[in-house]
């Protein structure tokens, strides 16, 4: 099997191939005194395969629920990255994550796929496995003062809503309550291309 017929074969998102390298160079400062990152949600890996050969410094660990773990793994597994761990089972709701603390938290493009409640239970446990100075990354689109900041977030958000009762377009500032919760302030909320957000969260 050729190099190229395994890729065809492996899971593969448009969306975090686009944004892929704006990310990276957001989180190559942040993440630059790093040892270790917990990824939240990793989908298809690709981002995982990505930043850990252009971070080779950091431990990327995925992570996923139990459906999704075997596909993950495909790609984990072809991407040959020394410094790539082997996907992990976790489900931000069940009680222990099997990670007990870990340096910084990444995740992309989840909080508007799951429920609040699982975003609540997602940023509970964030914050009391992160260390002190530990940071919090997140991407995706959000809502400003209860407003879509684009209509494309807005056709997206009705999208989403038909296809899942749990699922919508979160708003920034109740992410921002629920973060302050937990000893999670927000450093910076960087704009990003195609109407995201990547905010970043320091553990005080």
């Amino acid at each position: 099997m050729t190099s190229q017929s395994i890729e065809s074969a492996l899971p593969f998102s448009q969306s975090c191939e686009n944004n892929k390298g704006p990310i990276l160079e957001k989180i190559k400062k942040i993440l630059a005194k790093n040892k270790h990152v917990l990824e939240i949600a990793s989908g298809t890996g690709q981002h995982a395969a990505f930043f850990s050969k252009e971070l080779p410094h950091l431990a990327w660990q995925p992570t996923e629920i139990p459906p999704q773990i075997k596909s993950l793994n495909l790609r984990l597994t072809a991407s040959q990255s020394m410094n790539l761990l082997p996907a992990i089972e976790l489900d931000v709701d069940q009680e222990e994550w099997g990670v007990l603390e870990t340096e910084a938290i990444f995740t992309a493009n989840s909080l508007h796929i799951i429920s609040k409640e699982s975003v609540k239970n997602f940023i509970l446990k964030a914050g009391g496995m992160l260390k002190k100075d530990g940071q919090l990354i997140v991407y995706g689109p959000f809502k400003y003062n209860q407003r879509f900041t684009s209509s494309s977030n807005a056709d997206f958000d009705n999208m989403l809503r038909e296809k899942s009762s749990d699922s919508a377009i979160r708003d920034f500032e109740w992410v921002c309550e629920l973060c302050a919760s937990e000893n999670l302030f927000l450093e910076t909320d960087f704009a990003m291309p195609a109407n995201n957000r990547l905010l970043f969260f320091k553990k005080v």
